[in-house]
């Protein structure tokens, strides 16, 4: 069966195995974005910000590098198509690289070149996991709700193989301390471990499913050749649009992700107890997008429901700034205050995955469009695209945050309770106009998103009609 060929329901094995690839992606967002600092500055004793700046030069170096592995993903041909041979081949190098990170083979604190060289290699070779493991999607199945289904499905175990991960951490690897080195060599070989194994079962999960040639051999690999390649898939007019509002959307949520101790701490207050809850709200938040998307999709459509989303997650995450700001809000720190941000949290964020999945699902019509235009199929292009876009946004996000609290003046030996109310105020504020105005940007471009379903459909018709020699792949009769 090719692609073609492929809609309707999928059967439910290919969805679990092809969402079960996503853990080694929370895998490691779960160690850079809570455990990298903390060990390699207060364990190894390496500056903070050489850890932060090898962090952020991983970042664009990643981001810039992963169109280049789209296309070659893209471009191989081999009898077990296009994307399964790099599942097989990238997992177990990385596993060792994810151990050797949080082993290093050091006395004292790493070089910096060290703590680059490994952090390039292991973003280099997620991507070489994560963007084949994405390009399946359109190539799964054409079938404009499934898709969904099948990014469901990935955001679900992408999330909770992260979540787990960090409970296990805190509960089991690090019960000695948040210092305790041994506990975070386990935490490694688990890790490690952890992506093999992912990976590996995700790409034989789906191996009978789609190990053929891709339909039409590409000509020999060039740089010149991929970078016009590359250019020629960002140029599409959708690509575009989808990408100015995912753009402010991953400003906006690397803003919180670089600011959330901060907010936790000073502005919630909020207690250990607290703390090892929120990964349990975070997960209910996902399971709740997962059960609810589908039926929002089949009902709205993925622009609508992606659009008011996004105004709706923001609205539910500003709320309890502006109470707290009014003086409307429980004291923070106590039960109520913690309980009540808890279930504005569950709200906003089972909203925010919603956008996710479904900007996810967008770009896959993208594909079929390029592909009407060019008559080339290019998914792992665009979700490498995407990654780009995400990348180099969270990086800006990443930079505003910093601005924020140098701006409010937060003292660098600042405790939560003990510092100044004009200086939390000034975080909140101006948090809380960015994320405005980032959310309504964001929300505008996501809403002219020019692929609905009949859009979709009627393209299928078309390529379904060229393929059987009835019309060219424009549209014109012969």
């Amino acid at each position: 069966m090719t692609t073609a060929d492929r809609t309707g329901p999928l059967p439910l094995r290919i969805k679990l195995a092809n969402g079960f690839g996503s853990i080694a992606f929370g895998v490691k967002d779960n160690g850079f974005s809570v455990f990298l600092l903390t060990f390699y500055n207060l364990v190894l004793g390496m500056e903070a910000w050489l850890v932060s700046l090898a962090l952020v030069i991983a970042l664009v170096v990643d981001a810039f590098v992963d169109p280049l592995l789209g296309n070659l993903s893209d471009r191989t041909y081999t009898r077990w198509g296009r994307r399964l041979p790099w599942l097989y081949l990238a997992p177990i190098p990385l596993g060792i690289a994810w151990y050797v990170l949080w082993s290093p083979p050091v006395e004292g604190p790493p070089s910096f070149a060290l703590l680059l060289g490994m952090a390039v290699l292991i973003r280099l070779l997620l991507s070489a996991c994560e963007v084949p493991s994405v390009a399946l999607v359109p190539e799964l199945t054409r079938d404009y709700d499934e898709r969904t289904t099948l990014f469901r499905f990935r955001y679900l175990f992408g999330w909770t193989g992260g979540l787990g991960l960090l409970f296990l951490t805190y509960s089991v690897f690090l019960r000695d301390g948040l210092l305790d080195r041994e506990g975070y060599e386990v935490y490694g070989l688990v890790g490690a471990i952890t992506i093999v194994a992912a990976s590996l079962i995700s790409a034989l999960g789906q191996h009978r499913f789609v190990a053929r040639y891709p339909e039409t051999k590409p000509p020999p690999f060039s740089l010149k050749v991929a970078f016009a390649e590359i250019i020629e898939s960002f140029s599409e007019r959708a690509f575009l649009i989808f990408a100015l509002g995912a753009v402010a959307a991953y400003i906006s949520q690397g803003m919180t992700f670089a600011l959330s101790n901060y907010l936790f701490y000073f502005v919630w207050e909020f207690t250990e107890g607290a703390l090892a809850i929120y990964p349990f709200v975070l997960l209910a938040s996902v399971v709740v997008a997962f059960l609810l998307l589908g039926t929002l999709h089949r009902r709205f459509g993925k622009i609508r429901v992606a659009s008011v989303t996004t105004v709706l997650a923001m609205i539910f995450w500003l709320i309890p700034y502006g109470l707290r700001l009014l003086g409307l809000w429980p004291e923070v720190g106590g039960t109520a205050s913690t309980a009540l941000l808890f279930a504005f949290v569950l709200v906003s964020n089972s909203l925010s995955v919603m956008v996710l999945i479904s900007a996810s699902s967008m770009v896959a019509e993208i594909v079929e469009a390029f592909q009407e235009r060019t008559g080339r199929r290019a998914e792992a292009a665009f979700y490498s695209g995407n990654w780009f876009v995400q990348k180099c946004a969270t990086g800006v996000g990443i930079l505003l945050a910093g601005l924020i609290i140098s701006i409010s003046g937060l003292p660098t030996d600042a405790t939560p309770g003990a510092v100044a109310a004009p200086i939390i105020d000034s975080v909140i504020v101006q948090y809380c106009i960015m994320i405005a105005l980032l959310g309504t940007f964001s929300a505008w471009w996501l809403a002219r998103f020019p692929i609905d379903r009949a859009d979709h459909e009627a393209r299928l018709a078309t390529l379904d009609a060229a393929a059987r020699g009835d019309i060219d792949a424009s549209g014109t009769a012969p």
